[in-house]
């Protein structure tokens, strides 16, 4: 398969598991069609469960990367496509299942990938770690509906089956994630607040998957806005609000020259 991306100019990272393939690889439309082709055929898929698609004027990944690991999402246990319960909600029905106020709306995601954007009313667990995160789903009130969703559906899909092997009768998820509901819902009807992180050059998308305005800042790695550049303590390929009071003079001085030779 690397062999084959390659050939194609594919980049972008597939992991490949006993539980399932998960992947986000970009190229020309017409070699995308052939590596999917090829990966339904090695692994005998008929149809991905999620599949998005989106338009992009640059490719936004460096490399190709094709990964084998125990689990696509490590949370400690395997799931196996017949075993699965799973209650997907189609993003057309979504918004009318979050607005009942029985539901506990909750967001899969990692805290920075909360502050960029997110749906009214959500939840966030603030873990850092995926493996940490059924510590936190051992709180949650078995009696009340659970509305989860991550960006791909891809987290969702191990956390609804470690909280039905606890006894959750009602977990439901966002089929196709985020991207999905940005692709297909419009703004105007929209309960989604702010943009999506993703995890390539794009930094973050809007509806329909457009390039959002987020980057990435040079100092700490995490997402910066357009409102961080406006502050004191932002400077280009050094610090952002979020970094600066952390940052050594050291390390600010050697990002000041790594900056000045990308200006050079």
């Amino acid at each position: 398969l690397e062999k084959l991306f390659i050939k194609n100019n594919i980049r972008g990272t597939l992991i490949i598991s006993k539980e399932g393939i998960n992947g986000t690889i970009s190229g020309r439309s017409k070699k995308i069609s052939l590596v999917k082709k090829k990966i339904k055929s090695l692994f005998r898929i008929i149809n991905f469960d999620s599949e998005n698609l989106s338009k992009n004027r640059f490719q936004p990944f460096h490399k190709q990367k094709v990964k084998v690991k125990k689990e696509v999402v490590p949370m400690g246990f395997n799931i196996f496509p017949k075993f699965k319960k799973n209650k997907h909600i189609e993003p057309t029905k979504w918004n009318s299942f979050i607005n009942n106020k029985n539901t506990f709306v909750l967001d899969a995601r990692k805290p920075f990938e909360y502050k960029v954007g997110t749906f009214k009313n959500a939840v966030n667990p603030k873990v850092n770690h995926f493996r940490d995160f059924p510590k936190y789903l051992n709180k949650l009130d078995k009696n009340k509906p659970v509305a989860m969703f991550c960006t791909g559906g891809i987290r969702c899909e191990k956390a609804s089956v470690y909280l039905n092997r606890k006894g959750f009768k009602n977990v439901f998820q966002l089929k196709g994630g985020i991207l999905n509901y940005l692709k297909k819902i419009k703004k105007e009807n929209s309960m989604w607040k702010g943009e999506c992180f993703v995890f390539d050059n794009r930094v973050s998308v809007k509806h329909n998957l457009d390039p959002g305005s987020y980057f990435v800042c040079s100092g700490c790695r995490n997402p910066a806005s357009l409102n961080d550049k406006k502050s004191k303590k932002y400077e280009e390929g050094v610090s952002c609000p979020r970094c600066y009071d952390t940052l050594t003079k050291t390390q600010k001085t050697r990002f000041r020259m790594r900056q000045n030779q990308i200006s050079l």
